[in-house]
C-alpha cells in the first residue's frame, strides 16, 4: 500500500518551531506533486505547501508563507515541513499527500487543492499554545 507516513507533531508555544516528517519509503516512483495539508478544528482542510519535484516549484499558502519551509531528503525518501514562528491558528492535524504514479496534472490543477491528491497519510497533530 502506497501511503505517506507523517511524524513529528506535538505541542509548541506561540513563536516556537516544529518539524514534521513524511516518510515516502514505500514509494517506487516520484510523485508529480507532494504537499502538506492541514485540518484545523471546525474548519475545512486546507493546503499549506506543495512541491513539484520535476520543476522544483514550491507553492505556499499565504497563511504560512515566510514561516514554513518544505524540503526533501531524497536519500531518506522523506519530505519535511519546518514550521517556525508558530501561531495558535496553526493548530491542526497535518497531512502529507501525493499524487498517484502516472498522474499528469493539467494547467487547471491546483497543487494546493486537496482534490489533486490521491494518497494521504494518517496525519499528525500540532497544537500551538499561547
Amino acid at each position: 500500500l502506497v501511503q505517506p507516513k507523517e511524524s513529528g507533531g506535538g505541542s509548541a508555544p506561540t513563536g516556537g518551531s516544529l518539524r514534521l516528517s513524511c516518510d515516502l519509503s514505500a514509494y517506487t516512483y516520484r510523485p508529480t506533486y507532494m504537499a502538506w495539508f492541514r485540518h484545523p478544528p471546525g474548519k475545512q482542510r486546507e493546503g499549506v505547501v506543495a512541491l513539484l519535484p520535476a520543476s522544483g516549484r514550491i507553492l505556499y499558502s499565504d497563511a504560512v508563507k515566510d514561516r514554513f519551509t518544505i524540503s526533501e531528503d531524497n536519500a531518506k525518501n522523506t519530505l519535511y515541513l519546518q514550521m517556525n514562528n508558530l501561531k495558535p491558528e496553526d493548530s491542526a492535524r497535518y497531512y502529507c499527500a501525493t499524487t498517484r504514479q502516472y498522474d499528469t496534472p493539467t494547467a487547471d490543477d491546483d497543487p494546493l487543492d486537496q482534490w489533486s491528491y490521491a494518497y494521504w497519510g494518517q496525519g499528525t497533530q500540532v497544537v500551538v499554545f499561547s
